[in-house]
């Protein structure tokens, strides 16, 4: 349990409960703390991107996680702002379901204008993280974090990022643990079109 009656569900690895496709990565946590519905099996692909997303970018993000959402597809994704944000709320208004990972404690709001996308997710999904309640949005918790985002599913989608976007750490973890990686090709003259324009190069 959290505060004020909310309710926090503790899964260990070898529950039944715990997601089969996390398990199998190569360092999946050992505890994971969850708001909402999770399921240990269904279909999932994560969609992730710039902060800073363009217009463009949240059009695309906006189809994407739609689409995906209307075929029975969870949306995963880590609740930042941006195309983080955008997919989470386009596979909600679809009436689909979708997954946040934290990179932070369940009971801290990070970024805190997401409370209200926060909520919406664990009643149509759920919240994961590996943070124990009260672990502060660390910088070094969100690379760790991009694993989970990975490990949760099918592939990735990267729609927006520069050369040092945290997505391309996404896009990384879902490589080494084989599953499929995809990229939004964008304008030679966007920044932000680098790392799916590079994922490309390499033959997402």
């Amino acid at each position: 349990m959290g505060d004020a009656g909310v309710v926090i569900e503790t899964v260990h690895l070898t529950s039944p409960r715990y997601p089969d496709r996390l398990r199998r990565i190569y360092d999946p946590p050992p505890l994971i703390y969850v708001r909402g519905d999770l399921r240990s099996a269904e279909p999932a692909v994560a969609v992730v991107g710039s902060r800073r997303a363009t217009a463009t970018g949240r059009i695309v993000t906006e189809r994407l996680a739609a689409g995906l959402a209307a075929s029975g597809v969870t949306v995963v994704s880590g609740l930042a702002r941006g195309i983080d944000a955008v997919a989470h709320r386009a596979a909600l208004d679809a009436g689909g379901r979708t997954i946040a990972v934290l990179g932070c404690g369940l009971d801290v709001i990070y970024p805190p204008e997401h409370s209200g996308l926060m909520e919406a997710i664990t009643q149509q999904g759920c919240i994961i993280t590996e943070f124990p309640l009260g672990t502060p949005p660390l910088r070094h918790h969100f690379p760790q974090r991009n694993r989970i985002i990975a490990g949760l599913t099918l592939g990735v989608v990267v729609v927006e990022g520069d050369e040092r976007s945290g997505a391309l750490s996404t896009a990384g973890y879902a490589l080494d643990e084989g599953r499929e990686v995809m990229a939004v090709p964008g304008s030679v003259l966007n920044p932000l079109s680098r790392a799916p324009n590079g994922l490309l190069r390499q033959g997402a």
